[in-house]
């Protein structure tokens, strides 16, 4: 008679093992599933980072004592590691906050210091002196830039600093924005080089591409 294998089975040497931790992805998981995870990682006293909560979902990470962010459908408890180094973040508006704010959360986990500036897209391009005169007078190793429509201020602000850009395109747009598809082939056809593009409303995986940026860097200046 087979047995069915455990269906919670965390990966939590991932970190020491590849340098980037293992993070919940919750859509398509039941409640009790995500309660047995979150309880396993209350046990062994690790860090946890869930992503993609629905507000069914955040309402029991915060009974279980989780920090829940609304914006970004996310909830995590302890950090990965403390003053890995610094990233800024960057939205072209405001509809692009949630996948900015996944990106923060994320970045704040694996102990980045984040500096959030929204809502500075193309339509008003004045609005990138503050976020440009930040980037060039701080200590900063790498750049999120969050945008939907034709994805084009990633471009920008490649060409106004000599840090790695990490593109991430949303899914905001009209009818031919084509849910992101299109916004993510303009920020492939950059002309700026030094940009690399995360998948459609990926913060997550920008953040965590910034912060091997930053583990490097720093590694590299202790020696």
């Amino acid at each position: 008679m087979s047995t069915m294998k455990r269906l919670v089975n965390p990966d939590f040497d991932r970190f020491e093992r590849i340098g980037k931790p293992e993070a919940v992805y919750a859509e398509g998981k039941s409640i009790e599933d995500l309660v047995e995870i979150v309880k396993t990682y209350i046990d062994t006293k690790k860090p946890l980072l869930i992503t993609r909560l629905n507000n069914e979902q955040m309402e029991v990470m915060k009974k279980l004592g989780m920090r829940v962010n609304e914006k970004a459908r996310t909830a995590s408890m302890g950090k990965i590691a403390e003053n890995s180094g610094k990233t800024v973040i960057l939205t072209a508006g405001t509809s692009d906050i949630p996948i900015a704010e996944e990106a923060f959360e994320t970045a704040t986990f694996l102990g980045l210091e984040a500096e959030r500036f929204y809502d500075v897209g193309i339509a008003g391009i004045h609005r990138i002196n503050e976020p440009i005169n930040y980037i060039k007078n701080n200590d900063v190793d790498s750049v999120i830039v969050v945008a939907g429509m034709e994805g084009a201020l990633p471009s920008v602000i490649a060409a106004l600093v000599d840090l790695p850009i990490i593109a991430v395109p949303t899914s905001v747009g009209y009818g031919v924005n084509f849910k992101g598809i299109t916004t993510l082939f303009s920020m492939l056809q950059s002309c700026p080089s030094g940009v690399a593009v995360v998948n459609i409303d990926n913060g997550f995986g920008a953040a965590v591409f910034a912060y091997l940026i930053s583990r490097v860097r720093r590694k590299n200046q202790i020696r």
